[in-house]
C-alpha cells in the first residue's frame, strides 16, 4: 500500500504563519516516506482555508523532491480553463512531472454565492471547462472555441505539461454513472473518506471493470480512498480528538446548505450521523485493523486527513503503522 496527504492549510497569523508550517509539515512527510499530498481548495470560509491552492503547491513542490503534490479539488465551475491549464503546466513543469490534479465540480453554497455562480450550472460548467482543459494541454497549434460559457478566439496555450499526455486527473465518484464517466474520461478514480470499505470494493471492481473493458489495463494506484486519521495514545485523547472533528464537520456543514432549497450538496448526507466507523481514530493497533480491513478490500492507495494536521500522528503513523503496509 502506499499513503498520501489530503486536507487544508489555513493562513493563521498576519504573515500567513499557517501557511508555512503547511510546507514545512510536507517537507516532513516525504523525509517520513508519504508518496503525494493532496491540497483543498475553499473561498469566503472565515477560516482563512487555503483559497490559491496552486500558489501554495508550488512552495511545497519547490521544496521537495520526490512528493508528488495534488489539488482535492480545484472546482472547474469557478476558474476560466485556459489560464488553469497555463498554472497547471507550469506548476508541473517546475516539479519536474509531479503534479496530480483533482477536479470537481464544488458542493458549498457559500462559495457559488459568492462568485454569483449559480450552484445549478455546475455540472454543465464542470463538463465544459473539462473539455478545454484536456484541449488546451494537448493541443500543440493554435485553437478557437466557443461554447455556453467560454470562448477564445485564435489562442495557444503554454507551456506544454511535462506529464503526457498531462497531468494525470483525479475525479471524485461514488454512483455506478459517475463511476462509468470517469472511466471514459481515463481518469483516475477518488472515493470518499465516510463510505465503507466494502462500499468502496464494489466501486473499484466497478471500475476496473470499465477500465477494462475500453481495452486499458486497470492499476490499483489509480484509486485513492481518503481516510480520516488521528493517532490516540489512549481513549481520552481519542475522544478529544473526535470532538474537535465532530465541531470541525459542522462547520463545514453550515457553509454547505443552500436556504434556498431542499437536498444540496452530497455532504449534508452525513449531517447528524456517526462516521466514526469509517475513521482512522484510535490506538496505532486500532487503526491498523481498520486499515487491513481497507486491504482487504483492495484498496492499494490511501490518503490520510490528518486531524489537526498534528505532527504527532504523522509520525507515529509512518513509524508504527505504515512499515506493516508499505510493501503490500
Amino acid at each position: 500500500m502506499q499513503f498520501g496527504l489530503f486536507g487544508s492549510a489555513e493562513a493563521g497569523g498576519d504573515r500567513g504563519q499557517g501557511f508555512h508550517n503547511y510546507i514545512d509539515y510536507n517537507i516532513e512527510a516525504e523525509a517520513l516516506g508519504y508518496h503525494s499530498s493532496f491540497l483543498v481548495e475553499h473561498h469566503f470560509s472565515g477560516w482563512s482555508q487555503v483559497s490559491a491552492t496552486l500558489q501554495l503547491l508550488n512552495w511545497v513542490a519547490a521544496r521537495t523532491t520526490k512528493l508528488r503534490v495534488g489539488s482535492a479539488v480545484m472546482v472547474l465551475p469557478w476558474h476560466n480553463p485556459v489560464l488553469l491549464a497555463e498554472q497547471t503546466a507550469t506548476l508541473d513543469v517546475l516539479s519536474g512531472g509531479r503534479l496530480d490534479l483533482g477536479v470537481g465540480k464544488g458542493y458549498r453554497y457559500t462559495e457559488f454565492k459568492g462568485f454569483g455562480i449559480p450552484i445549478e450550472e455546475a455540472d454543465a460548467r464542470f463538463e465544459e471547462a473539462l473539455t478545454i482543459l484536456v484541449k488546451s494541454w494537448s493541443t500543440a497549434d493554435r485553437f478557437s472555441y466557443h461554447g455556453r460559457f467560454w470562448s477564445y478566439d485564435d489562442i495557444i496555450v503554454e507551456p506544454a505539461p511535462l506529464q503526457k499526455p498531462h497531468p494525470p486527473l483525479w475525479m471524485g465518484a461514488a454512483s455506478e454513472s459517475s463511476i462509468q464517466r470517469v472511466a471514459e474520461r481515463s481518469g483516475n478514480l477518488l472515493l470518499d473518506q465516510y463510505s465503507s470499505a466494502g462500499e468502496h470494493a464494489a466501486r473499484i471492481a466497478l471500475f476496473r471493470a470499465e477500465v477494462e473493458r475500453r481495452g486499458r489495463l486497470f492499476d490499483p494506484m489509480t484509486v485513492a480512498v481518503a481516510r480520516d486519521l488521528y493517532v490516540a495514545m489512549n481513549a481520552v485523547e481519542k475522544e478529544e480528538a473526535l470532538g474537535r472533528y465532530r465541531a470541525g464537520q459542522q462547520r463545514t456543514l453550515a457553509v454547505s446548505r443552500d436556504p434556498n432549497r431542499v437536498g444540496g450538496s452530497h455532504i449534508l448526507r452525513y449531517d447528524g450521523s456517526d462516521t466514526e466507523e469509517s475513521m482512522l481514530y484510535g490506538t496505532p493497533d486500532q487503526v491498523a485493523g481498520k486499515l487491513d480491513m481497507l486491504r482487504r478490500a483492495g484498496i492499494r492507495y490511501v490518503l490520510l486527513n490528518i486531524g489537526g494536521s498534528s505532527r504527532d500522528s504523522l509520525r507515529a503513523f509512518a513509524r508504527e503503522i505504515m512499515p506493516a503496509f508499505a510493501t503490500d
